[in-house]
């Protein structure tokens, strides 16, 4: 059967249609002034991130008989990208989305059975995850967080820093060294991964957390552990194995970010475009003016090509191919297009794109820390000069 244009951008443009209806109704409930005041105050969005929660969208990956809705990435990557698209923020929601990952992928059924049902209903928060240190950064492999283990339990002492939201977690997804690296046949090898409960580390004392200042309202923090417990029935798989099991969730991540990215660049193209045309200057919108249009022009273009990358990553993930190159490669071009998109929603609002009212100046803010985070661009094109490319290994 042959399609027609409109069918074919319909296909590609609006997958899941009634998902994005859902959230557009959802999001229109936070408007501009709630993500300023949240934004202005450094605050938490709890009200949003329980709306998210009671609309069943943060368990869009856990499997029906866990308790989630049993969605593809896909999905999950859509929800996302439309509540970018809505002037919303998902910064708060997106880890609780993919972090249980882990647990359903190399946990047994004792720990999916105990967890996903509870992580599904957001009676038990897991946003926080444990991986960067100060002395590592990405080099994970060489992290020195050590989890040494005593009978029936694992004590924890250490440092994370970049650990996003753990002031709003009840568990963390942890990776901490268990077998000293100078007794490791292979530096893959010698890292666990725990659920940490860090209500209780917080109650006890042997968990502290220091805020972070960062420029965008991510609630970031460094997290310090003095003999912090974990119980043996909460390490996940085998012991030693933890550095393959967290590659699946970061996969997980990239991919949602990307769709969450490729979000926020579609509303600053929404917003460069309305106010082109309605901006009059020398008798006539600034829209006609080339050296307005053609650079909104070729955003545009960069963003819809990334998100073709974004779908094809999702959908690879779905299918259960590897796909290291098309995962990172998405992620990359989302944060290059977004923020490209950034520069010129600037540029096109002049002296009006540094008024907060307008937001742009935040979106900006955000779409920028996305070219470091969750992986910074460096690494990722290293990644595909090496795998993708067979070039030298250079990190």
């Amino acid at each position: 059967m042959d399609l027609s244009i409109d069918d074919f951008q319909m296909s590609i443009g609006n997958d899941y249609p009634e998902l994005r209806d859902a959230l557009r109704k959802l999001c229109a409930n936070f408007p501009a002034t709630y993500w300023r005041d949240l934004d202005k105050e450094e605050a938490y969005p709890d009200a949003f991130v329980k709306a998210m929660g009671d609309g069943g969208y943060l368990s869009s990956l856990i499997p029906e008989e866990y308790g989630g809705l049993g969605l593809p990435f896909r999905a999950a990557q859509v929800t996302l990208q439309t509540v970018h698209e809505e002037g919303c923020n998902a910064g708060a929601c997106i880890a609780q989305m993919y972090t249980m990952g882990t647990v359903l992928k190399h946990g047994n059924e004792d720990q999916k059975q105990r967890y996903l049902p509870k992580i599904a209903t957001g009676e038990l928060r897991l946003q926080a995850f444990g991986v960067t240190e100060p002395g590592a950064g990405s080099e994970t492999l060489k992290l020195k967080t050590k989890a040494v283990r005593h009978g029936d339990k694992y004590l924890v002492n250490g440092q994370k820093i970049w650990t996003s939201r753990v002031a709003h977690s009840d568990l963390m997804l942890l990776l901490a060294r268990t077998t000293p690296l100078d007794e490791i046949k292979h530096r893959k090898h010698g890292l666990s991964v725990f659920l940490l409960d860090i209500k209780q580390g917080l109650k006890d004392g042997t968990i502290e957390i220091k805020p972070i200042d960062i420029m965008t309202n991510h609630l970031t923090y460094e997290v310090f552990f003095k003999d912090a417990v974990i119980p043996v029935e909460d390490l996940i798989g085998e012991e030693g194995e933890g550095f393959s099991y967290i590659l699946s969730s970061m996969n997980a991540e990239r991919t949602l970010a990307g769709g969450l990215i490729i979000g926020a660049g579609n509303w600053l193209m929404k917003k460069a475009v309305e106010y082109a045309n309605e901006r009059v200057v020398f008798g006539g919108p600034i829209a006609k003016n080339q050296g307005i249009q053609f650079p909104i022009a070729n955003a545009y273009a960069e963003l819809d090509a990334a998100d073709l990358m974004c779908r094809r990553a999702a959908a690879l993930l779905d299918a259960g191919i590897p796909c290291g190159y098309e995962v990172n490669a998405s992620k990359h071009l989302a944060a290059e297009s977004a923020w490209n998109a950034a520069d010129v929603a600037m540029q096109t609002y002049g002296g009006f794109g540094v008024a907060r009212e307008y937001d742009v100046e935040r979106i900006w803010r955000e779409v920028r820390h996305f070219r470091t985070a969750p992986i910074s661009t460096n690494l990722i094109l290293a990644y595909i000069g090496q795998h993708k490319l067979g070039m030298p290994k250079s990190y």
